[in-house]
């Protein structure tokens, strides 16, 4: 056995069957020696959308996602999508051509460093010197992006150890001295959580990506009822509890919920479960929940006290600590004061509620995206690019499953999109997979409808058309004075056009009524499908300016209440 064939076989071990990736140079061997292989292999347009779309994979599937590109640009191009799962804690292998170990550090042809390139967004990275590593390598790269705070490994391959033999086939674990996550939450710290939610009269849980990376949604809802806590999330929380229960108060932030960002310098007691309280989430740290006493669940230690003071830390896995939670507290019942609390809140929710107006042109995309909620069911996956059309879906559709919205958070990577969906689809090939995109980002990726077309991933990619930088333009609207530098894209392309250059159908949406419609066809074709939505351009979001405090929303929608 080679060291290619070596890496195949280590990958059908740990159960995958899929590689995004694009070959080049210092990658022929392995891919010579993939094409007699029993292993599927997508070849994306753009080797940053191999890793978006192994990272789709992963937060769909809950399993590891698989990235592949050759040396030095290749492996360069992977950057934006590591860093991307880094950001996010979404556990992808990456693994990378490099050229001869003996040329290692030569400036050869088409070398990088991408150990050193990438050291700062990655939990760890490999580079074999000899084959019978291999096996190894791949086990151990597993265990690491899996445990723990998920995020990405890099496996990065020379040339000649693709090629070498090996005397045999050893897959032991690598020691990894210091690296031993803890996964069961300190009891006292436990008990002292139920000391101070038993003093509550005002809680409010804040759940984060961490609640779904640990299967933890149900025991998040049981301890909510139990304690009769509203539910606020982050962006990447959405689906950790269902949006359209009474307890979701929706999202907390920036571009946040009102109800959420109006409620939480009100409460006394926030318990914070996997959140890394970032500035996005908090407004001006001096003004958040100023009232609160806050408790901080979460695996990574590093993210406790990070930004924002906590009063008791539990450092463990979101679903062992808040099983342990409920089961300290299930002879408890909630004091009065926290049932007038959240029947507060639920009737506050609900005058909260934004207008959305059916019958404008151009569209208004608060609109389109209630439109594409009424049509996909709870098992539908969405995925989303970066900007307004983020925000939009973050708004105005309600995830009702974890695992179901599916944004880059933390990098805010315009391009993720269309490529996330693509390793949704691959992932769950049974659900319909809807991307939604600004026309701005989708001309980032928009050549993986190659990829869409050639393998037939029916994929409904949804351009929301305003011929703008979306949010850019909007932040240079209210905050710099309507100066528009730089943020009008004109108007080339036809995305009509553009999509059936690729041999995928499309569709031009320009009334109300249509994108549900076409939605509706698209699902039932089961086909790869463009729909090119034109919205209003000057249509804004509420948001929270910079260094404002958290309830200090300008440009607000309007209310039920109001219309």
């Amino acid at each position: 056995m080679r060291g290619g064939e070596a890496i195949i076989e280590s990958l059908k071990r740990m159960g995958v069957n899929t590689i995004f990736g694009y070959p080049g140079g210092q990658t022929i061997p392995f891919y010579d020696m993939l094409y007699d292989a029993d292993m599927d292999h997508i070849l994306v347009r753009h080797e940053q959308c191999a890793a978006h779309a192994a990272d789709g994979f992963a937060r769909a599937s809950g399993k590891v996602g698989v990235c592949l590109a050759t040396s030095g640009p290749g492996a360069t191009n992977l950057v934006t999508g590591i860093a991307t799962a880094y950001m996010d804690s979404s556990p992808i292998i990456a693994i990378t051509g490099q050229v001869p170990t003996h040329l290692i550090g030569n400036d050869a042809f088409q070398e990088a460093d991408i150990i050193g390139i990438t050291m700062p967004i990655t939990k760890h990275s490999f580079q074999p010197k000899d084959p019978n590593l291999i096996p190894s390598i791949v086990k151990t790269s597993f265990e690491i992006a899996e445990s723990g705070r998920p995020g990405p490994v890099l496996i990065d391959v020379p040339k000649e150890i693709q090629e070498g033999e090996l005397d045999s086939f050893d897959d032991s674990l690598i020691s990894t001295p210091g690296y031993n996550p803890t996964l069961k939450g300190n009891i006292k710290q436990v008990r002292k959580a139920r000391d101070l939610i038993k003093e509550s009269k005002k809680p409010i849980i804040l759940a984060g990506a961490g609640v779904i990376l640990a299967n933890a949604s149900q025991e998040l809802k049981e301890l909510s009822y139990l304690i009769n806590a509203p539910v606020m999330t982050s962006l990447l929380g959405k689906g950790a509890i269902d949006e359209t229960d009474d307890m979701a108060l929706g999202m907390l932030g920036m571009h946040g919920r009102k109800v959420a960002n109006d409620s939480i310098n009100e409460s006394d007691l926030i318990i914070a479960v996997g959140i890394r309280f970032s500035d996005r989430a908090t407004g001006r740290l001096d003004s958040f929940a100023p009232n609160s006493k806050i408790i901080h669940i979460d695996i990574d230690p590093a993210e406790i006290g990070k930004n924002v003071d906590v009063d008791l830390p539990i450092v463990g896995d979101a679903k062992n600590v808040l099983s342990s939670l409920n089961n300290v507290l299930k002879d408890y019942e909630s004091n009065e004061d926290a049932k007038k609390w959240v029947k507060l809140l639920i009737e506050r929710k609900k005058e909260c509620f934004p207008r959305v107006t059916y019958d404008d042109i151009p569209l208004k995309p608060q609109s389109v995206i209630r439109e594409i909620s009424e049509v996909l069911t709870p098992d539908s996956i969405l995925t989303t690019d970066v900007g307004q059309n983020q925000m939009w879906a973050a708004h105005f559709y309600d995830t009702q499953k974890p695992r179901k919205f599916i944004s880059s958070g933390g990098l805010g990577t315009m391009g993720f999109g269309l490529p996330a969906a693509i390793g949704a689809k691959v992932a769950c090939h049974e659900d319909p997979v809807v991307s939604i995109n600004g026309d701005g980002g989708f001309l980032m990726v928009c050549q993986e409808l190659a990829t869409i077309k050639d393998y037939d991933i029916p994929v409904i990619a949804v351009v929301l058309e305003n011929r703008t930088l979306g949010m850019v333009y909007q932040w240079q609207n209210l905050l710099y004075n309507g100066r528009y530098s730089e943020t009008k894209l004109g108007t080339s392309p036809d995305f009509v056009k553009l999509a059936e250059s690729f041999g995928v159908n499309a569709t031009r949406i320009t009334k109300p009524g249509e994108t549900k419609e076409a939605l509706k066809s698209a699902i039932k074709d089961n086909e790869p499908i463009l729909l090119d939505v034109i919205i209003d351009k000057d249509e804004t979001l509420p948001m929270v300016p910079p260094g404002a405090a958290i309830d200090e929303m300008i440009g607000e929608y309007k209310l039920e209440k109001d219309v």
